[in-house]
């Protein structure tokens, strides 16, 4: 239960605001939480919170992604090495390295834009997968 992808949709909305987003990020940061990443999903991260629109800070920026690959785990994980019967339809095959890295790692995936993703138990929103976490360590 405690091993994680984050679309870079829930670090956006932590910085941005609180929520399940920022409890998760926040759970991360306790290490409560295990993000699992590959350099993909760390180069989308670096350059989507850069994005001028949302203000943040260098300082901001980093201190999180440095988090999450200090806290995490690093996989090499791309569809290359999933078996051919995993080549499923992607909406937005941007995405495809969150799903890669969640289904190799037997990680739960976390989005805010669950219609990205085809329909797998594990890809979850964030309010669904605190709700899960709490039902499962109680």
């Amino acid at each position: 239960m405690n091993k994680i992808v984050l679309d870079t949709n829930i670090l956006v909305s932590s910085l941005l605001g609180g929520g399940p987003p920022a409890i998760i990020v926040d759970m991360v940061a306790e290490g409560k939480l295990i993000p699992f990443y590959n350099d993909l999903i760390i180069c989308e991260y670096w350059n989507v919170l850069h994005r001028p629109r949302f203000g943040f800070t260098s300082f901001q920026i980093s201190r999180l992604i440095d988090s999450i690959v200090r806290i995490g785990l690093a996989t090499e994980a791309t569809n290359q090495h999933l078996d051919k019967s995993d080549d499923i339809f992607m909406p937005d095959e941007d995405d495809r390295k969150f799903y890669d890295v969640a289904k190799a790692s037997l990680a739960f995936l976390i989005t805010g834009n669950i219609k990205h993703f085809p329909s797998e138990p594990f890809i979850i929103s964030p309010a669904n997968f605190l709700r899960k976490y709490q039902q499962e360590t109680i």
